[in-house]
């Protein structure tokens, strides 16, 4: 199945409340429609994550994300756009746009618009953000390639979109954008 044909049924999974597995910059992720409550439910159980976690949001742009941004101060914005695309992840105070499965337990919500063409093609067809969480089970290592995700997740998943990692050593760092601390380096 090309690429494309394999991004195609990847949206048409999201959109059904499914679960699917993609390529990130370093590692693979788990995502799902970040408005869809059942999907985010089974995505945690299937990794077996605390809910009071929360999960990343990815996007194509930050465009994508202009609903999470609303309210936020301008001058707020100048580090998202300096950043962004690229591998980081930004806590930006939740506007009440995200669901509660999303944020977890924080009053703070994941944002990343990712650099990795895979994902932004993923994120382009669906028409907007997804959820993007390392594809392993809580506390294992993350899924380096399509065959380990499918020998930890199996049948668990509606689709497994094939492609490679984009070549960065580590996950996204992760930093608060009111306060600047770095909580993931």
């Amino acid at each position: 199945m090309s690429q494309a044909s394999q991004i195609a049924h990847a949206v048409a999974a999201l959109r059904r409340g499914g679960v699917i597995a993609y390529p990130t910059e370093a590692v693979w992720g788990l995502g799902c429609d970040p408005d869809n409550d059942e999907a985010l439910a089974r995505l945690l159980r299937l990794k077996q994550r605390d809910p009071a976690k929360g999960v990343i949001l990815v996007a194509t742009s930050i465009e994508q994300f202009s609903p999470w941004l609303e309210g936020l101060p301008l001058e707020l914005h100048a580090p998202l756009a300096a950043s962004w695309p690229g591998p980081h992840t930004w806590l930006v105070p939740d506007n009440g746009r995200s669901h509660g499965l999303v944020r977890g337990c924080h009053e703070k919500v994941a944002l990343r618009v990712s650099a990795h063409p895979l994902v932004a093609a993923l994120c382009e067809a669906f028409g907007g953000p997804i959820v993007s969480t390392s594809a392993n089970i809580a506390s294992e290592p993350p899924a380096m390639s399509a065959a380990e995700v499918r020998e930890v997740f199996g049948d668990g998943l509606d689709a497994i979109v094939d492609g490679e990692l984009g070549g960065l050593e580590r996950p996204s760092t992760i930093r608060d954008l009111v306060s600047g601390r770095v909580l993931r380096p």
